[in-house]
C-alpha cells in the first residue's frame, strides 16, 4: 500500500475536520449573536454546506477513484442530477428514522430535518462523491471485507462514527439536567460531528498501522 495515499488521505480528512472548526469560529465575525448553541440552525446550515462543498472539491482535487472511461457530458449532467435526487431522498429517509426513534413527528420539524441534512452530509454525501450513485457498490462497501481503497475503508469509518455518534448523543436529551445544549437536537448534532471528525483522524491511523494486513482486490 502506497504511503502516498495515506498522506493523501490524511490531508483530506484533516482538511474536512478544520472546515467544521471554522463553519463553528469564522460566522461569528459576519454573523451578530452567532453561536453553535444560541444560533443551532443557522450553525447546522453553515457547518452542512462548508463540509459538502469542501468533499466535493476535494473529490474534483484528489480523483480517489476516477473512472478510466471518459463520460460525454450529458453523461455528467444525468449522473449529477442523480446525486441531488439521492441525497434528498437520504435527507428524507434520515428525518423518517429520526422520527421513529422518538424526535417529534410535528413539532421541530425544521430542527429534525436540518438534522438529517447534516447526518446525510457526514454520509450519504461522500458515498455520492466516492461511488456516485450506484446503490450496489455502497452495499459492497458498507458488507464485510467490500471496501476496494483506503477511501472506501475511511468511508466506512467515518460514516459508522458519524451515526454512532449521533446516537449516543441522544442519551442526556431525556435527563433532567435543563442544560441548553439538551435542547433538540443540539446534543444529537454535535454526537455526531463529533463522531465525524473522529471518524476522520482515526481513519488514516487505522489504515496506516493495519496497512500490511489490508489487501484490497478488484471486484
Amino acid at each position: 500500500m502506497r504511503e502516498v495515499e495515506i498522506r493523501r488521505l490524511l490531508a483530506a480528512n484533516l482538511l474536512c475536520a478544520l472546515a467544521i472548526v471554522l463553519a463553528a469560529v469564522v460566522p461569528a465575525f459576519f454573523l451578530d449573536g452567532f453561536s453553535v448553541l444560541g444560533t443551532h440552525l443557522t450553525w447546522l446550515c453553515v457547518c452542512s454546506v462548508c463540509v459538502a462543498t469542501l468533499n466535493i472539491i476535494l473529490h474534483l482535487v484528489f480523483k480517489p477513484n476516477q473512472s478510466p472511461k471518459r463520460r460525454s457530458f450529458a453523461h455528467k449532467i444525468s449522473r449529477f442530477l442523480k446525486c441531488c435526487i439521492y441525497f434528498f431522498m437520504s435527507c428524507i429517509l434520515f428525518h423518517a428514522i429520526i422520527v421513529l426513534y422518538g424526535a417529534p413527528l410535528i413539532e421541530s420539524v425544521t430542527e429534525t430535518f436540518l438534522f438529517a441534512v447534516l447526518l446525510s452530509t457526514f454520509t450519504t454525501l461522500q458515498c455520492l462523491c466516492l461511488l456516485g450513485p450506484n446503490v450496489q457498490a455502497w452495499i459492497r462497501v458498507f458488507s464485510k471485507n467490500g471496501a476496494m481503497s483506503i477511501w472506501e475503508s475511511s468511508l466506512q469509518i467515518t460514516s459508522m462514527c458519524s451515526v454512532l455518534g449521533a446516537w449516543f448523543g441522544a442519551f442526556p436529551i431525556p435527563l433532567d439536567w435543563d442544560r441548553p445544549w439538551q435542547v433538540w437536537p443540539i446534543s444529537c448534532s454535535l454526537g455526531a460531528t463529533f463522531g465525524y471528525m473522529a471518524g476522520l483522524i482515526i481513519a488514516p491511523l487505522w489504515i496506516h498501522w493495519n496497512r500490511k494486513q489490508l489487501t484490497y482486490k478488484s471486484r
